[in-house]
Protein backbone atom coordinates (compact mmCIF):
# COMPACT_ATOMS: atom_id res chain seq x y z
CA UNK A 1 0.00 0.00 0.00
CA UNK A 2 1.46 3.36 -1.08
CA UNK A 3 1.20 6.20 1.39
CA UNK A 4 0.38 9.70 0.24
CA UNK A 5 1.51 13.12 1.33
CA UNK A 6 -0.27 14.45 4.41
CA UNK A 7 -2.08 17.72 3.59
CA UNK A 8 -1.12 20.71 5.71
CA UNK A 9 -3.57 23.26 7.04
CA UNK A 10 -2.99 26.97 7.60
CA UNK A 11 -2.86 26.26 11.34
CA UNK A 12 -0.07 23.73 10.79
CA UNK A 13 2.01 26.32 8.94
CA UNK A 14 1.25 28.98 11.54
CA UNK A 15 2.50 26.71 14.33
CA UNK A 16 5.75 26.10 12.43
CA UNK A 17 6.03 29.84 11.79
CA UNK A 18 6.09 30.45 15.55
CA UNK A 19 9.66 29.16 15.50
CA UNK A 20 10.67 32.26 13.54
CA UNK A 21 8.84 34.41 16.08
CA UNK A 22 11.00 32.79 18.75
CA UNK A 23 14.09 33.62 16.68
CA UNK A 24 12.92 37.22 16.48
CA UNK A 25 12.49 37.33 20.24
CA UNK A 26 15.98 35.93 20.74
CA UNK A 27 17.34 38.59 18.38
CA UNK A 28 15.75 41.35 20.47
CA UNK A 29 16.92 39.81 23.74
CA UNK A 30 20.52 39.32 22.54
CA UNK A 31 20.66 42.60 20.63
CA UNK A 32 21.49 40.95 17.30
CA UNK A 33 19.65 43.55 15.26
CA UNK A 34 18.25 41.06 12.75
CA UNK A 35 14.60 41.03 13.84
CA UNK A 36 13.47 43.31 11.00
CA UNK A 37 15.49 41.42 8.40
CA UNK A 38 14.13 38.11 9.65
CA UNK A 39 10.53 39.34 9.50
CA UNK A 40 10.93 40.78 6.00
CA UNK A 41 12.60 37.59 4.76
CA UNK A 42 9.84 35.42 6.23
CA UNK A 43 7.05 37.52 4.72
CA UNK A 44 8.84 37.73 1.37
CA UNK A 45 9.37 33.96 1.30
CA UNK A 46 5.73 33.26 2.15
CA UNK A 47 4.35 35.60 -0.49
CA UNK A 48 6.79 34.39 -3.15
CA UNK A 49 6.06 30.71 -2.52
CA UNK A 50 2.29 31.23 -2.52
CA UNK A 51 2.51 33.11 -5.81
CA UNK A 52 4.81 30.48 -7.27
CA UNK A 53 2.37 27.76 -6.25
CA UNK A 54 -0.49 29.50 -8.05
CA UNK A 55 1.63 30.18 -11.14
CA UNK A 56 2.90 26.60 -11.33
CA UNK A 57 -0.59 25.19 -10.92
CA UNK A 58 -1.78 27.23 -13.90
CA UNK A 59 1.40 26.49 -15.86
CA UNK A 60 1.10 22.73 -15.40
CA UNK A 61 -2.52 22.84 -16.52
CA UNK A 62 -1.77 24.81 -19.72
CA UNK A 63 1.24 22.80 -20.96
CA UNK A 64 2.39 25.67 -23.17
CA UNK A 65 6.08 25.86 -24.22
CA UNK A 66 5.81 29.67 -24.47
CA UNK A 67 4.46 30.03 -20.95
CA UNK A 68 7.19 27.71 -19.71
CA UNK A 69 9.78 29.81 -21.53
CA UNK A 70 8.32 32.98 -19.98
CA UNK A 71 8.57 31.55 -16.46
CA UNK A 72 12.16 30.46 -17.17
CA UNK A 73 12.99 34.00 -18.32
CA UNK A 74 11.59 35.49 -15.12
CA UNK A 75 13.54 33.02 -12.98
CA UNK A 76 16.77 33.79 -14.83
CA UNK A 77 16.19 37.55 -14.57
CA UNK A 78 15.69 37.48 -10.80
CA UNK A 79 18.65 35.13 -10.32
CA UNK A 80 20.88 37.51 -12.27
CA UNK A 81 19.77 40.37 -10.05
CA UNK A 82 20.61 38.33 -6.95
CA UNK A 83 24.10 37.59 -8.31
CA UNK A 84 24.72 41.29 -8.83
CA UNK A 85 23.20 42.26 -5.48
CA UNK A 86 25.37 39.82 -3.50
CA UNK A 87 28.66 41.34 -4.64
CA UNK A 88 30.45 43.83 -2.40
CA UNK A 89 32.11 45.29 -5.50
CA UNK A 90 30.40 45.40 -8.88
CA UNK A 91 31.50 46.06 -12.42
CA UNK A 92 30.40 49.43 -13.76
CA UNK A 93 27.32 49.64 -15.93
CA UNK A 94 25.40 46.47 -16.73
CA UNK A 95 28.48 44.25 -16.79
CA UNK A 96 27.90 42.60 -13.41
CA UNK A 97 24.31 41.77 -14.30
CA UNK A 98 25.18 40.77 -17.86
CA UNK A 99 28.04 38.44 -16.94
CA UNK A 100 26.00 36.83 -14.16
CA UNK A 101 22.90 36.28 -16.30
CA UNK A 102 24.65 35.08 -19.44
CA UNK A 103 26.97 32.58 -17.78
CA UNK A 104 24.34 31.28 -15.38
CA UNK A 105 21.74 30.97 -18.15
CA UNK A 106 24.07 29.02 -20.42
CA UNK A 107 25.19 26.66 -17.68
CA UNK A 108 21.78 26.05 -16.08
CA UNK A 109 19.71 25.75 -19.24
CA UNK A 110 22.20 23.55 -21.09
CA UNK A 111 22.47 21.16 -18.13
CA UNK A 112 18.69 21.14 -17.63
CA UNK A 113 18.07 20.40 -21.32
CA UNK A 114 20.60 17.57 -21.10
CA UNK A 115 18.72 16.03 -18.18
CA UNK A 116 15.31 16.44 -19.82
CA UNK A 117 16.35 14.90 -23.13
CA UNK A 118 18.61 12.09 -21.94
CA UNK A 119 17.75 11.04 -18.36
CA UNK A 120 14.21 12.13 -17.48
CA UNK A 121 12.66 12.10 -20.98
CA UNK A 122 9.21 13.56 -20.19
CA UNK A 123 6.65 13.83 -22.97
CA UNK A 124 6.89 16.55 -24.19
CA UNK A 125 10.53 17.04 -23.23
CA UNK A 126 9.86 20.63 -22.09
CA UNK A 127 7.06 19.56 -19.71
CA UNK A 128 6.92 22.34 -17.11
CA UNK A 129 6.28 19.84 -14.30
CA UNK A 130 9.84 18.59 -14.81
CA UNK A 131 11.62 21.53 -16.45
CA UNK A 132 10.76 24.28 -13.97
CA UNK A 133 11.62 22.48 -10.69
CA UNK A 134 14.86 21.03 -12.10
CA UNK A 135 15.91 24.38 -13.53
CA UNK A 136 15.01 26.12 -10.27
CA UNK A 137 17.28 23.88 -8.21
CA UNK A 138 20.15 24.24 -10.67
CA UNK A 139 19.70 28.01 -10.97
CA UNK A 140 19.69 28.53 -7.21
CA UNK A 141 22.95 26.69 -6.68
CA UNK A 142 24.68 28.10 -9.77
CA UNK A 143 23.62 31.58 -8.67
CA UNK A 144 25.26 31.09 -5.27
CA UNK A 145 28.48 29.73 -6.76
CA UNK A 146 28.83 32.45 -9.38
CA UNK A 147 28.10 35.28 -6.94
CA UNK A 148 30.63 33.95 -4.41
CA UNK A 149 33.27 33.49 -7.09
CA UNK A 150 32.86 36.97 -8.56
CA UNK A 151 32.78 38.58 -5.14
CA UNK A 152 36.01 36.83 -4.14
CA UNK A 153 37.72 37.75 -7.41
CA UNK A 154 36.89 41.46 -7.23
CA UNK A 155 37.73 41.82 -3.53
CA UNK A 156 41.07 40.04 -3.76
CA UNK A 157 42.16 41.80 -6.95
CA UNK A 158 41.37 45.24 -5.47
CA UNK A 159 43.05 44.37 -2.18
CA UNK A 160 46.19 42.98 -3.83
CA UNK A 161 46.31 45.18 -6.91
CA UNK A 162 49.98 46.00 -6.44
CA UNK A 163 50.94 42.35 -6.62
CA UNK A 164 49.02 41.98 -9.88
CA UNK A 165 50.52 45.10 -11.39
CA UNK A 166 54.02 44.00 -10.34
CA UNK A 167 53.54 40.74 -12.22
CA UNK A 168 52.29 42.60 -15.29
CA UNK A 169 55.22 45.04 -15.07
CA UNK A 170 57.59 42.05 -15.19
CA UNK A 171 56.05 41.05 -18.52
CA UNK A 172 53.61 38.35 -17.45
CA UNK A 173 50.29 38.26 -19.37
CA UNK A 174 47.08 38.98 -17.49
CA UNK A 175 46.08 35.31 -17.27
CA UNK A 176 49.33 34.48 -15.47
CA UNK A 177 49.28 37.56 -13.23
CA UNK A 178 45.72 36.84 -12.13
CA UNK A 179 46.02 33.04 -11.94
CA UNK A 180 46.20 32.83 -8.10
CA UNK A 181 43.11 35.02 -7.79
CA UNK A 182 41.24 32.98 -10.40
CA UNK A 183 42.00 29.78 -8.52
CA UNK A 184 40.91 31.29 -5.21
CA UNK A 185 37.66 32.55 -6.74
CA UNK A 186 36.88 29.18 -8.34
CA UNK A 187 37.55 27.32 -5.08
CA UNK A 188 35.21 29.69 -3.25
CA UNK A 189 32.53 29.27 -5.92
CA UNK A 190 32.62 25.48 -5.81
CA UNK A 191 33.04 25.01 -2.06
CA UNK A 192 29.31 25.17 -1.12
CA UNK A 193 28.50 22.50 -3.71
CA UNK A 194 31.38 20.29 -2.55
CA UNK A 195 30.34 20.66 1.09
CA UNK A 196 26.74 19.89 0.20
CA UNK A 197 27.71 16.72 -1.69
CA UNK A 198 30.00 15.58 1.12
CA UNK A 199 27.28 15.95 3.77
CA UNK A 200 24.36 14.64 1.73
CA UNK A 201 23.03 11.32 3.00
CA UNK A 202 25.02 11.31 6.25
CA UNK A 203 24.42 14.70 7.82
CA UNK A 204 21.37 15.83 5.85
CA UNK A 205 18.63 14.51 3.61
CA UNK A 206 18.19 16.92 0.67
CA UNK A 207 14.89 18.64 -0.01
CA UNK A 208 13.98 16.82 -3.22
CA UNK A 209 14.63 13.39 -1.72
CA UNK A 210 12.74 14.27 1.46
CA UNK A 211 9.80 15.60 -0.54
CA UNK A 212 9.55 12.45 -2.63
CA UNK A 213 9.72 10.21 0.43
CA UNK A 214 7.01 12.25 2.19
CA UNK A 215 4.90 11.96 -0.97
CA UNK A 216 5.15 8.15 -0.79
CA UNK A 217 7.92 7.42 -3.31
CA UNK A 218 10.25 4.45 -2.93
CA UNK A 219 13.32 5.66 -0.97
CA UNK A 220 15.71 4.01 -3.45
CA UNK A 221 14.07 5.82 -6.37
CA UNK A 222 14.14 9.06 -4.39
CA UNK A 223 17.88 8.56 -3.87
CA UNK A 224 18.41 8.07 -7.61
CA UNK A 225 16.62 11.32 -8.40
CA UNK A 226 18.59 13.15 -5.72
CA UNK A 227 21.88 11.84 -7.11
CA UNK A 228 20.86 13.02 -10.58
CA UNK A 229 20.03 16.48 -9.26
CA UNK A 230 23.29 16.77 -7.30
CA UNK A 231 25.33 15.78 -10.37
CA UNK A 232 23.46 18.35 -12.46
CA UNK A 233 23.99 21.06 -9.83
CA UNK A 234 27.70 20.31 -9.57
CA UNK A 235 28.16 20.41 -13.34
CA UNK A 236 26.19 23.62 -13.86
CA UNK A 237 27.87 25.42 -10.96
CA UNK A 238 31.33 24.51 -12.23
CA UNK A 239 30.61 25.54 -15.82
CA UNK A 240 28.92 28.78 -14.80
CA UNK A 241 31.62 29.76 -12.29
CA UNK A 242 34.47 29.20 -14.75
CA UNK A 243 32.73 31.18 -17.48
CA UNK A 244 31.77 34.05 -15.16
CA UNK A 245 35.18 34.41 -13.53
CA UNK A 246 37.10 34.34 -16.81
CA UNK A 247 34.64 36.82 -18.32
CA UNK A 248 35.19 39.09 -15.32
CA UNK A 249 38.98 38.77 -15.71
CA UNK A 250 38.63 39.79 -19.35
CA UNK A 251 36.57 42.81 -18.28
CA UNK A 252 38.89 44.07 -15.52
CA UNK A 253 41.90 43.94 -17.86
CA UNK A 254 42.43 45.18 -21.41
CA UNK A 255 44.17 43.86 -24.56
CA UNK A 256 47.40 45.55 -23.41
CA UNK A 257 47.29 43.42 -20.26
CA UNK A 258 46.69 46.38 -17.98
CA UNK A 259 44.62 46.08 -14.81
CA UNK A 260 41.49 48.23 -15.22
CA UNK A 261 40.15 48.77 -11.72
CA UNK A 262 38.25 51.81 -12.99
CA UNK A 263 35.75 49.29 -14.32
CA UNK A 264 34.89 48.23 -10.77
CA UNK A 265 32.51 50.51 -8.88
CA UNK A 266 33.89 52.41 -5.90
CA UNK A 267 37.54 51.70 -6.68
CA UNK A 268 40.03 54.54 -6.65
CA UNK A 269 42.82 54.36 -9.21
Amino acid sequence: MTSQAIPLSTLDLALAGLLLVINGGLSIWLGLGITRSLAIAAVRMTVQLLLVGLVLKALFAQQSPWLTLGVVGIMVGFAGYEIMNRQDRKLTGWWSYGIGVSTMTFAAISVTCLALTTQLKPDPWWDARYAVPILGMILGNAMTGISLGLNTLFNTVVRERWAVEAQIALGFPRQVALRPFIRRALKTALMPTINSMAATGVVSLPGMMTGQILAGADPVEAVKYQLLVMFLIGGATGIGAVMAIYAAVWRITDPRHRLRLDRIEGTDQ
